[in-house]
This record gives structure tokens, C-alpha cells and sequence, in this order.
């Protein structure tokens, strides 16, 4: 299948999830997260849920890094340049939602690319070799390039896998895992 109807497919399946599912649903993916190779590393960036996207509700993965004592990134993105700015999360980060109604902090201490560690990525769909179907926007596959080589990218998804993405290009960035309710793929 191609990316355009994956998105049609997926952002479908997930209107059709209750507030209940999705956060048992989520709540399972933060479960099994716990058992990745991840937890020696320091800076984790999180991106905040849409709650209108019904996406993966990242705040049980928020409450598991602070418990862990890890550094949280999170960003803020230019619609022009489609480039995400990353702020060190802390006590005093102030946030409010931009017109595509995503929370981002309005300002902090800034966090260079070259020091995140883990990258939690949000997408629609993704495929068996880790390829994934984001908006269609470009902000996460431009970060990763920026990151470092061996920066951990992990997916968070609802559903499994599909077999394959049709329509696969020469700049989109494949996750290292996908953690989903049912387990978690490695790639």
C-alpha cells in the first residue's frame, strides 16, 4: 500500500478507538517499552500526544523517564522551514497548543540535536523493515537526519505492522524498533 492510503487507513482506525482503548492501549506500549536496551542511555525525546489525532497518549512514557531521572526533550516546530527546535523538559517549561492544536513549550534551555540519545517517534502505519508512514509533513525524517548515527528511533504504534510500504523514499529514516500493545519489533 502507498502512504497516501495508509493515512487514510490508519487515521480511520484510529477514530474508531475509544478514550478507554487509547489509553489502555497506551499504557500497554509504555509496559513493554520497559523491557528495551534503552534505559543506560540520558536524553529522551518525547513528542507530545494530539489528543485530536488520537495519537499514542506518551504520558505514561513521561511519568517512566522522570521516574528514571532522564533528561526529556521536547520541541516546538517551524511550519515554514518544517524544522523542530528541542527544549530540555523541566519544572518551569510553559506550554501552549500551536494552530495544529500540538502542545509545545513556548521557550526554555535548548538542546542541541547531538546530545538526544533516544528519539520516540509518532507515525500513522509502519512496515516489517521499519519504514514508517508520519502526516506527510517531513519534520521528523528532517530531525533524524540531524541526529546522531546512532541515535535509538522508536515507534509507537496501536496496530502491527504492515507488510510493506509501497512508496519508501531515499530521505525517509527507518525506526530501530516499533513498540505497539502486542510487543515490540526490531529492526
Amino acid at each position: 500500500m502507498n502512504k497516501k492510503d495508509l493515512r487514510s487507513k490508519y487515521k480511520a482506525l484510529r477514530q474508531q478507538l475509544s478514550a478507554e482503548a487509547i489509553e489502555d492501549k497506551s499504557l500497554a506500549i509504555a509496559n513493554r517499552m520497559l523491557s528495551l536496551d534503552i534505559w543506560e542511555k540520558t536524553y529522551f525525546h518525547l513528542f507530545l500526544t494530539i489528543e485530536e489525532q488520537k495519537e499514542v497518549d506518551t504520558e505514561f512514557i513521561l511519568q517512566i523517564l522522570a521516574g528514571k531521572d532522564k533528561e526529556i526533550v521536547v520541541s516546538k516546530s517551524d511550519f515554514e522551514t518544517r524544522e523542530m527546535t528541542h527544549y530540555l523538559l523541566t519544572d518551569n517549561t510553559k506550554f501552549r497548543k500551536n494552530e495544529y492544536n500540538i502542545f509545545e513549550p513556548v521557550d526554555g534551555l535548548e538542546v542541541p540535536v547531538s546530545k538526544i540519545d533516544v528519539v520516540f517517534v509518532p507515525l500513522l502505519a509502519f512496515d516489517k523493515n521499519g519504514n514508517r508512514v508520519g502526516y506527510g509533513k517531513g519534520f521528523y525524517d528532517n530531525f533524524l537526519a540531524k541526529c546522531r548515527e546512532d541515535v535509538i528511533k522508536i515507534g509507537l504504534s496501536f496496530f502491527e505492522p504492515e507488510e510493506s510500504i509501497d512508496d519508501i523514499f531515499e530521505t525517509d529514516i527507518r525506526l530501530d524498533y516499533c513498540v505497539t500493545p502486542f510487543g515490540i519489533s526490531n529492526f
